[in-house]
């Protein structure tokens, strides 16, 4: 199995927002969710997880309310606000045309 890729200055809010707009979750479920639609590629570390996590509730993007979760254990769940809406799609046509200048670059004669 190969390494998991290093997730790149600024990407790592875009996931967690991403993967928070399906439905409420707490921030193992987010973590997983990243890992397993990147099909492994990327692997968030908890630390780095939760700081976005606080820095995002923070910022008005998700609410968060305590729960419990699947296995039994209280959990704090993340779930995206009107203005992480807006952050999301914002942050999200962002990344894509920073995605379309590299791959023309790269792609380039």
């Amino acid at each position: 199995m190969m390494q998991p890729l290093p997730l790149l200055p600024g990407t790592l809010d875009l996931l967690v927002l991403k993967a928070a707009s399906f439905h409420a979750e707490h921030g193992y479920g987010i973590a997983r969710r990243i890992e397993e639609r990147s099909d492994g590629a990327l692997s968030v570390e908890e630390g780095a997880l939760y700081q976005a996590l606080h820095r995002l509730e923070h910022r008005g993007a998700l609410a968060a309310e305590w729960g419990t979760s699947a296995n039994g254990r209280r959990a704090k769940f993340y779930q995206l606000t009107p203005a992480g809406r807006q952050l999301l799609r914002q942050e999200a046509s962002a990344w894509r045309r920073y995605a379309v200048a590299i791959t023309t670059v790269l792609d380039g004669a």
